[in-house]
């Protein structure tokens, strides 16, 4: 189990528990002498190794050689901005928009988005707190699933967020809204180190005309708030979604830039750490 994470900097791909949520749905990712967590997968049949969020360190290449994988084309994605010497670039940044728990839920919320959390709270919807239990057939995911088919949108396997539940409960935060009894929305949040990533969501249309997700999403910014969280990730910034971006930049997102996505591969390399 990792249910008490220490509170310090580290993207939800590499936190211990993703690592074992993986290896209960039988994968095996490695984990490298500096600590960081290697995916590996196999497309169109080729090898590839795979760095998820997080900034190549210098000596990779040496790291990379002590667990048989240097000779393997590595994908990096790194969180944020940074160097990645010798490598072709796949993609350009996109943006993370990310809230600031620090000052104060409240401070940087728009006027209508503000207006429509007070509805929420007028409307007097039951709120509960809950870990996520860790089980796929759980009525979130089949909801969520529903809502993904119909918005042509893709994520993690149910499968692969009960397992990280079964690793880390205590990581694992579901937010349910209820109008007389009834489920009208809920919110799943997943805390790794200082942060707290927004999961998977739903609302019904009952839930959306009350705004019982701007209800949900300040009690979970108070709550992570409370818990010594530094920021809470609310995804990518979605251009073909302007809705759900101005939900998040209203609630007080602000975007931050990825490091984009590169390819390093040793005969690609011509000088520095991949060469």
């Amino acid at each position: 189990m990792f249910d008490t994470p220490p509170l310090a900097a580290c993207p939800l791909l590499q936190d211990a528990a993703f690592g074992a949520a993986l290896r209960r749905c039988g994968q095996h990712p490695v984990m490298l002498p500096g600590g960081l967590m290697v995916l590996h997968r196999r497309i169109c049949g080729v090898p590839v190794a795979m760095l998820p969020r997080a900034a190549p360190p210098a000596d990779l290449r040496a790291q990379l050689r002590a667990v048989g994988l240097h000779h393997v084309p590595m994908i990096l994605s790194p969180e944020t901005a940074c160097a990645v010497p010798s490598a072709l670039r796949l993609r350009r940044p996109r943006q993370r928009l990310i809230i600031n728990l620090t000052a104060g839920p409240e401070r940087h919320l728009h006027p209508k988005w503000r207006n429509q959390w007070r509805k929420a709270l007028r409307a007097g919807l039951q709120v509960q707190h809950t870990r996520l239990p860790p089980d796929p057939t759980h009525p979130l995911f089949e909801a969520e699933t529903a809502q993904r088919q119909r918005r042509g949108y893709t994520g993690w396997p149910a499968a692969l967020t009960a397992a990280f539940a079964a690793a880390a409960p205590e990581q694992t935060r579901l937010l349910c809204a209820r109008e007389r009894g009834k489920v009208v929305a809920q919110m799943l949040f997943l805390r790794h180190g200082d942060t707290v990533t927004y999961h998977i969501g739903h609302i019904s249309p009952a839930g959306r005309a009350l705004c019982a997700h701007n209800l949900l999403l300040m009690q979970a910014c108070t709550w992570f708030a409370d818990q010594g969280c530094r920021q809470m990730d609310m995804g990518l910034l979605e251009p073909a979604n302007p809705g759900l971006t101005r939900f998040k930049m209203r609630a007080g997102a602000v975007a931050e830039p990825t490091g984009g996505t590169w390819l390093a591969w040793h005969p690609l390399a011509r000088t520095g750490r991949f060469g």
